[in-house]
């Protein structure tokens, strides 16, 4: 069944990022397309090996995604003979021995491999061996078998790792990781059905001690402005901050008392102000409750807060 999951918006979080990510990139298995620099290839060639990488992902549904950058689909590539053709035009023809690879560039472990030999006709060596990598088809029977190999090792990768995953993700949250956290147990794919429900379970509760986490720190930052300023502003700005929390089940318990609090202070038209604030909080928080019932449950995305190129440096295969 096709996840949901909960989009908390960056600015509730803290979070901010132009980058994006497809909800369904969470929980499948993805390969990333990846060349290292040192490979020996003209840049066109280079390219274009690469592109053929990406679209033997994409028409196989497992492109790849900045949610997951784990797993990679590599190659190299070992020109054999040379041949000049009489012309004119005088042709040059290679012969080429493609090694694709699948594996972990994490722990810099291959999954799966295999070589194809192919051949390519041009006016120079460098259009010789992109004709060469153009005629490499996605469907082909031996890239198909790496890919179906390539995705059982990570099945079996995630099975056999998934106590540790869950330790890791535990660990973060006890050091108030909770992005990361969740991250590492989103990226379990569906396809490893134990690993997975027991990830999800784990996720919502690291869910939930995030919005409780981010709920304390916030009533004490509006506690503290209005210990500050018992006044009508003291009050506004303690209700601005309220406003941005998502109130948890324990914490919200302190949002109605320092409420109560704050409207027995002020008189008139300073109380009906501050209740104002609080009805608009009220209204933010019964719209994530909506979406927070859409599996009555908590549902979650990982948004993180550090989005970056992952910089695959010590590949060795």
């Amino acid at each position: 069944m096709k996840k949901s999951f909960l989009i908390i918006y960056l600015i509730m979080l803290g979070l901010h990022s132009s980058a994006q990510v497809k909800l369904d990139d969470f929980g499948r298995i993805v390969l990333n397309a990846y060349l290292p620099d040192s490979i020996l290839l003209p840049t066109e060639a280079k390219s274009m090996l690469l592109t053929k990488l990406i679209q033997i992902a994409n028409k196989n549904g497992i492109s790849g995604s900045q949610a997951n950058p784990r797993f990679i689909i590599t190659a190299y590539a070992n020109v054999g003979t040379k041949d000049i053709i009489a012309g004119p035009p005088q042709m040059f023809a290679e012969d080429i021995a493609v090694t694709f690879l699948i594996g972990d560039a994490f722990s810099n472990t291959v999954f799966a491999n295999t070589t194809l030999n192919i051949k390519g006709v041009g006016t120079n060596e460098n259009k010789a061996i992109i004709d060469a990598f153009k005629n490499i088809s996605p469907k082909n029977k031996d890239l198909l078998a790496l890919l179906e190999e390539g995705k059982t090792k990570i099945i079996d990768f995630y099975a056999t790792q998934c106590d540790f995953i869950l330790k890791k993700s535990n660990s973060l949250a006890e050091q108030f990781k909770f992005e990361d956290a969740i991250h590492e147990l989103m990226m379990v794919p569906e396809t490893s059905k134990d690993c997975y429900f027991k990830s999800q379970d784990e996720a919502n509760k690291i869910f939930k001690k995030k919005i409780e986490s981010d709920c304390t720190e916030k009533v004490k930052q509006a506690k503290l402005i209005w210990a500050s300023e018992n006044t009508e502003g003291g009050a506004i700005k303690a209700s601005e901050i309220m406003i941005s929390i998502i109130p948890s089940e324990n914490c919200g318990l302190e949002i109605n008392k320092l409420t109560e609090e704050i409207k027995t202070k002020l008189q008139g038209d300073e109380q009906k102000k501050f209740e104002f604030n609080m009805l608009e909080m009220q209204k933010r928080y019964d719209t994530y409750q909506k979406k927070l019932d859409l599996r009555n449950k908590i549902l979650i995305e990982y948004i993180r807060a550090k989005r970056q190129t992952v910089i695959y440096n010590k590949i060795y295969w």
